[in-house]
C-alpha cells in the first residue's frame, strides 16, 4: 500500500494530567477542546494554517490567559485533529488509505486551504489521493471502506464518488490491459517467490469474471468422478463471485445497462446461482427492458425438463415484471435516501426532484411499451425456429404485449410464419390459436400479399386478409366515393382508413433468407381469389372435419356460404369493384 510522509520534526506531543501538550520554550496561549479532550497549544503555528481557528479566536476578546476554543463534533475525533496539529508544527505524520479520509475531513473542517497558505494540508492530501491512492486496487477499496465512518463528509468532498469510479474503471478493463502497482509494502515484498517471480497473490485472475457457456456447464455435470471435485470447486467460486457482484450493484435505476444485467442473468442461469440473485436480476432487467436488444434476451436453457435452445420462461418472467410496473408505483423514497437525518449537502438539494423522478420511472411509459413490443416480436422470430418450442409459450409471449403497443403486426406475422414453417405438425385448432393474436387490419400491403398465398395459415385468417386488402385496394388513390355506404360503414366499424398509406415493413430484425417474403405471382386480384378457392376446396375435403360419430361437420367453405346475405353481397361487391377497376386500367 502507498503512504505519504509530511514534516521532518520529531514528535514532541505528550500527555500530562489528561491534557495533551507540545514541548516548546514558548508558553502555550491556546486551549483547544476536541470531543472531551483538551490540547494546550500555540496560536502562531495553528492560526497561520487554519482559517476556522483564526475566525474563532478573532471573535473572542483578548486576555492574558490562554484563549479557549471549542470544536464540538470534530470529524475524525482527536486522532484526526492531532494529525492536523502536528502538520502545523512541522512534526512528521504518515498518511495512507486508512487515515486519508479522516485527515481530509478534518483539514476541510479547519479550512486548511490554499487561501490561507500555499502548500497547505488540503492541497497535499488531494494530490496524494488523486495521484496515488486511486491508482491502486487495494488503496482505492480501503479508502472507500473508510468512508463509512464519515458518510456525509465523504459525499460532499467527492471522496466516495471518486473511489467508486476508480474501482469501476478497473473492473471494466480487461486484465491484459492492467498494470500492477510496484509500490507495495515490505510485507508484500516478502511474498515474492525464491526465483524472483511474483507470487499468485499479485496476479489479477480473480478480478475478472471467467467466460462461461452452456456447453461447459453440461460438461461439468456429465464429467467423470475424478474431475467432479475440481469442476465443482471452480463453479462454486464463480457462483460466489457472481452473487457478490449482484449484491454490490447500485440500487438506482440506470446505474448499469440492461445489457449488462441480462448478461449477469445469463451467467447466473448457467452457474445455477441463488434464487434471490436471479429474482433481483430479473426485477432490475424488467425496469430497463426497453433498452435491451434481441440478442440480450437469448439466454441459453439449461433445464432438463425440455430441450428448448433458449430459456423462454425467464424472458416471460422479465416481461411480466415489466408489465406490472405501472400497477403499483412506489409510495416511499428510495432506500438510499432514508434511515438518517443529515445536514444539507450539495447532493441533498435534489432529493425531492430525485424522488419524483423515481416515481415517474417506476411505471412503464407508453413509449417504452412500444419499444418492448418491437423487442418481443423480434425475440419471437428468433425462438420460433426452435422445433422444441411449445406452442403455449409462443402464445404466452405474443399475448403478453397489449394491443395498443403494436402499431403494426408485420413483425408478429413474420414470427408466426416462421413458427408454422418450423412446426408443420400443427393441427387446425393449434393454427387457430397461434393466429389469434394477429390483427389483419394492422398488416401492411406486402404482408397481406404474402398472407393471402400462405397455405399454412387458417382459412379464416386468409379470408380476413383478402377482405381488408380488397377494401384498401378499392379505396386507393382517393376514390372513396366509389364505395357503397354499407362498405364504408363496415370499414369504419373496424377503424380502417384506407386512404392512409400503410407503414412499411420493419427492418429492425434480421431474417434468414428462407424466411423472407416473396410476393411474386400477385399481378392481379384474381390470383388471390384462385388461391382462396383452392384453399377452400382443400379444406372441404379434409378428413379431419369428420367427427368420430360419423356425422359430417359443416366445412369452412359451407360455413362461409352460410353467412348472412348482406355480408356475402358486400364481399362480392368488393371483388367486382376491384375487378372492374383493374379492367378499366
Amino acid at each position: 500500500m502507498k503512504f505519504m510522509k509530511l514534516g521532518s520534526r520529531p514528535d514532541t506531543f505528550y500527555t500530562a494530567e489528561a491534557v495533551r501538550s507540545v514541548s516548546s520554550e514558548v508558553s502555550s496561549d491556546l486551549i483547544v477542546q476536541v470531543t472531551g479532550s483538551r490540547y494546550l497549544l500555540h496560536k502562531f503555528p495553528l492560526l497561520s494554517k487554519c482559517s476556522r481557528l483564526q475566525r474563532l479566536c478573532s471573535e473572542s476578546p483578548e486576555s492574558s490567559q490562554p484563549q479557549i476554543v471549542q470544536l464540538p463534533e470534530f470529524p475524525g475525533g482527536v486522532e484526526a485533529f492531532e494529525l492536523c496539529a502536528k502538520f502545523c508544527y512541522g512534526i512528521t505524520i504518515t498518511l495512507s488509505a486508512y487515515n486519508i479520509v479522516a485527515a481530509r475531513c478534518a483539514a476541510d473542517f479547519l479550512q486548511m486551504t490554499e487561501d490561507v497558505e500555499k502548500g497547505n494540508l488540503v492541497y497535499k492530501l488531494e494530490v496524494f489521493f488523486t495521484s496515488c491512492l486511486l491508482h491502486g486496487w487495494k488503496d482505492a477499496i480501503v479508502t472507500l471502506q473508510s468512508t463509512k465512518s464519515f458518510p456525509l463528509w465523504s459525499e460532499d468532498l467527492g471522496i466516495t464518488r471518486r473511489c467508486i469510479e476508480a474501482i469501476a474503471s478497473k473492473v471494466s478493463t480487461h486484465p491484459s490491459k492492467l498494470s500492477l502497482s510496484h509500490s507495495y509494502s515490505r510485507r508484500e515484498r516478502d511474498d515474492v517467490s525464491c526465483n524472483g517471480a511474483e507470487s499468485q497473490r499479485l496476479k489479477p485472475a480473480t478480478r475478472w469474471l471467467p467466460k462461461i457457456s452452456r456447453e461447459r456447464n453440461f460438461k461439468n455435470r456429465a464429467g467423470s468422478d475424478s474431475d467432479s471435485d475440481s469442476t465443482s470447486e471452480s463453479t462454486s467460486k464463480h457462483r460466489v463471485l457472481l452473487e457478490t457482484i449482484v449484491s454490490l450493484l447500485p440500487a438506482e435505476k440506470g446505474a448499469v445497462t440492461c445489457s449488462f444485467l441480462l448478461k449477469l442473468l445469463k451467467a447466473a442461469n448457467i452457474l445455477n446461482a441463488s434464487s434471490s440473485s436471479k429474482k433481483e436480476l430479473t426485477r432490475r432487467s424488467a425496469l430497463q427492458l426497453e433498452e435491451a436488444a434481441v440478442r440480450d434476451l437469448l439466454i441459453p436453457s439449461i433445464s432438463h425438463a425440455n430441450d428448448t435452445v433458449f430459456d423462454v420462461d425467464l424472458v416471460i418472467a422479465i416481461l411480466e415484471q415489466f408489465m406490472l410496473q405501472g400497477q403499483s408505483p412506489p409510495t416511499s423514497p428510495p432506500r438510499s435516501k432514508l434511515g438518517f437525518e443529515r445536514r444539507r449537502s450539495r447532493s441533498a438539494e435534489n432529493i425531492d426532484l430525485e424522488f419524483q423522478e423515481s416515481r415517474r420511472s417506476s411505471s412503464a411509459s407508453h413509449s417504452s411499451k412500444l419499444k418492448v413490443a418491437k423487442l418481443v416480436d423480434g425475440y419471437l422470430q428468433e425462438i420460433a425456429r426452435d422445433v422444441n418450442l411449445p406452442l403455449s409459450k409462443f402464445i404466452t409471449l405474443a399475448e403478453a404485449i397489449p394491443d395498443f403497443s403494436r402499431l403494426d403486426h408485420d413483425d408478429l406475422y413474420r414470427a408466426i410464419d416462421i413458427y408454422l414453417k418450423a412446426h408443420p405438425e400443427l393441427n387446425k385448432s393449434e393454427r387457430k390459436r397461434l393466429c389469434r393474436t394477429l390483427d389483419c387490419k394492422k398488416l401492411s400491403v406486402e404482408a397481406c400479399m404474402h398472407a393471402a398465398q400462405n397455405e399454412l395459415l387458417p382459412l379464416r385468417v386468409v379470408v380476413q386478409v383478402l377482405f381488408f386488402e380488397q377494401a384498401r385496394a378499392a379505396m386507393g388513390g382517393g376514390k372513396v366515393t366509389e364505395l357503397p355506404s354499407n362498405i364504408k360503414a363496415l370499414l369504419a366499424a373496424h377503424n380502417i382508413d384506407p386512404s392512409r398509406p400503410t407503414a412499411a415493413l420493419s427492418t429492425t430484425t434480421s431474417i434468414q433468407a428462407e424466411d423472407q417474403w416473396s410476393v411474386s405471382g400477385f399481378k392481379s386480384p384474381r390470383s388471390k381469389v384462385s388461391s382462396l378457392k383452392m384453399k377452400m376446396a382443400e379444406d372441404e375435403l379434409d378428413e379431419s372435419d369428420l367427427q368420430s360419430d360419423g356425422l359430417g361437420r359443416i366445412s369452412k367453405f359451407k360455413a362461409l356460404r352460410a353467412l348472412p346475405t348482406r355480408p356475402k353481397r358486400m364481399f362480392s361487391k368488393l371483388m367486382s369493384i376491384n375487378r372492374n377497376s383493374s379492367e378499366k386500367n
